[in-house]
Order: C-alpha cells, then structure tokens, then sequence
C-alpha cells in the first residue's frame, strides 16, 4: 500500500510557522530519504489523536514529522518541560504548538494527562508521543517496554490512539553512530496502524495494571508494524531496560 493522496487539514492550509518549518525540513530531507507511507488512511483527517511511534534513531522524529505533514497534518511532540524555558528555543516551540511535559508524580501525571487531553480535543489537534522514552535499547532496535504517557492522553480524551512504524532511518543516523547522508535518497519506509483498542473507560482515570496493560497493547502493536516492515517476527516479549542494568535517558513523559 503507498502513500494516500488527501486533503489537508485546516491546520495545514492557513498560515502557521509550520509553514517556514516545512519550507526548510522537508526539502532537505526528502535530499537525504526517499519515504514511502503505508497505512496512511489510518491517521485521522481531522480532530485530535495521539500518534505512537517506534523509536531507535535520533533522525526519526524528522522522519515521522514529514510522513505526518505530508498526510495533511501538523505534527506536534511532547517536549520535557525545560525546553520551553530556553530563550529562542521554547518561543519556538510554543509557535508549533509543542505540548510540554515534565517528571511527575502518578497521581500529579493523570492531572497533566487530563490538562493535555482537554487542550488537544478542544483545538482537534495531534500530539506525537514516544512511548519508549528514549532510543530503545534492544539489540536488534525492536521497540522495548513503553511508559504509559500515550496511554494516558489518549484514555483521559477519548483520543484515537494510533501506531506507527518506521525503518531504515537507522542508515541516515544510526543508534548512537554518526551520521551519513550519501548516498542521498535512503528508502525509509513508514507504516500506520489502526487505533489501538486500550479496552479502558474514556474519561476515568486508569489503575496501574489497566495502565501497563494498555501500554504493552500499543508497543505490541507497534512491534508487529515494524515486524511487517522488516519481514520478521518480533519478539513475544519486549526489551525491559530495568532487567537489563541500563539506565533510561532522554525524553521524558508523564
């Protein structure tokens, strides 16, 4: 399946600083990657959702952020909270409608999860969430265990929750390698799945097994996209860097 051919969103066609952004980021990288977007009908045309991405290179956001913006929508992360504080950077940030997100209690993280929700259902916009945190740390760049700040957005909204795949970026920017732009025009393939049944009530807040449960749905979920991108059968059981002796770092979630 390739890229389906639809209208923009209102948030695409009126003038945004997203505008300038596009008119700079996605020139340049489509010098450096050939994407290919499979499973594109499945983000939503219109209104809020939570998009779940696997995350094993540096480069991908850049990656998801074009695929999302060529499907007719604005893509907007989660960003730690410190960011927005920067002189110039957090400006920025707050003109693309970045959500922030800092380290939080459980019981002060369902509040911030609400708070998001509400902000994306009431301006029917989209948020790019990493569940994994951080680059994931499983040898061979399957997903690994989630956080269940996705979750929590999406179940506190009634938001789509939608997974995605991506692979091939690793040979742009490599996990923690250096990064190589020739031969320029790398294919990178994308893959869109159908919303994630979390089987939670909208709008209650969701006990920590409901949550670990839903969470290892989307990252089971988004395991078996990669799977069909690469051809291989993933692991039953994902990657747990705490079993492991490796410290997470990176982006932070509630």
């Amino acid at each position: 399946m390739s890229e389906n051919r639809r209208r923009a969103s209102a948030e695409k066609t009126k003038p945004t600083p997203f505008w300038l952004a596009a008119a700079v980021v996605v020139p340049a990288v489509g010098l450096l990657a050939r994407i290919e977007i499979e499973g594109g009908e499945h983000l939503p045309e219109e209104g809020p959702y939570v998009l779940a991405p696997n995350h094993y290179s540096e480069f991908d956001p850049i990656v998801i952020a074009v695929a999302t913006w060529r499907l007719g929508r604005a893509p907007r992360f989660m960003a730690k909270e410190s960011l927005f504080r920067v002189p110039v950077v957090g400006a920025v940030l707050k003109g693309l409608g970045m959500i922030p997100v800092s380290r939080t209690t459980s019981a002060s993280a369902a509040g911030q999860a609400i708070a998001q929700a509400a902000e994306l259902v009431a301006d029917g916009r989209g948020v790019i969430v990493y569940p994994e945190g951080s680059l994931t740390r499983e040898p061979e760049l399957w997903p690994m265990r989630g956080k269940s700040g996705a979750v929590r957005v999406a179940t506190a909204g009634d938001i789509p929750i939608i997974p995605v795949a991506t692979w091939g970026v690793q040979s742009i920017l490599p996990r923690y390698g250096k990064f190589s732009a020739w031969p320029l025009r790398k294919r990178i393939r994308v893959r869109f799945g159908p919303r994630v049944d979390l089987a939670l009530e909208p709008g209650v807040t969701p006990s920590p097994a409901q949550l670990v449960a839903a969470t290892d749905t989307v990252m089971a979920r988004i395991a078996g996209l990669l799977g069909q991108l690469r051809g291989e059968e993933p692991p039953a059981e994902r990657w747990n860097p705490g079993q492991h002796g490796q410290k997470e770092t990176g982006r932070l979630e509630p």
